[in-house]
């Protein structure tokens, strides 16, 4: 396994001679596109209904839950990055810690699941998922993944949002009353002068 995830690695990875243009549009891709993530649940917390705040919320803790699941996983089962056993280019730097499984693609792919299960949001999952892929892409491209990181990263990413969606009722909603209140409370001038929304 290790030798195809090797030879999938060599397919994906820049070239010797790669064009400035291919390395720039990666480059923007693996080292920007994940604040999407967190930029729209946070304009959809600032300015969604109660649903769609659950919703935000929901899909916070998968993402969380996918990040744990990967420290637990690193501490148990360590795998190095390309770069640290000389294969293939490394076209950006990265923190020479385990890559197994993707960080950026479990968080990416577990918000994208979660939005996947809700009915209202299931084309924005949809769209949210189909966009993991040119950033799967690029960080094998710049050589700081394999492509079964990012294979390990969407398993992750099931699970850990099928573990959110099956927890009882009670404590998600416990959670978002503490997390409304602190946004009233914290927000409450730009809730005033209409800038968020409330409660309502």
């Amino acid at each position: 396994m290790e030798n195809i995830n090797r030879i999938l690695f060599l397919w994906l990875n820049a070239p010797d001679h790669p064009s400035q243009i291919s390395v720039d549009l990666a480059a923007v891709i693996a080292t920007f596109q994940i604040w999407i993530v967190p930029l729209v649940i946070a304009l959809v917390w600032l300015w969604g209904d109660a649903p769609q705040r659950r919703a935000m919320l929901a899909a916070t803790a998968a993402g969380l839950t996918a990040l744990l699941t990967n420290q637990l996983i690193g501490m148990i089962w360590w795998h190095p990055r390309p770069f640290m056993i000389g294969l293939g280019h490394t076209l950006i730097s990265h923190a020479a810690d385990s890559s197994f499984p993707s960080d950026h693609l479990s968080l990416w792919w577990a918000v994208a699941f979660s939005f996947l299960l809700n009915p209202s949001l299931r084309f924005s999952g949809i769209v949210l998922g189909m966009l993991g892929i040119p950033l799967a892409w690029a960080r094998i491209y710049l050589g700081v993944h394999f492509p079964f990181d990012m294979a390990g990263a969407a398993i992750v990413a099931m699970l850990s949002t099928t573990l959110i969606q099956r927890l009882p009722h009670g404590c998600l909603d416990s959670v978002y009353n503490v997390a409304i209140r602190i946004h009233c409370r914290v927000l409450s001038r730009f809730i005033v002068k209409g800038w968020v929304r409330g409660t309502t």
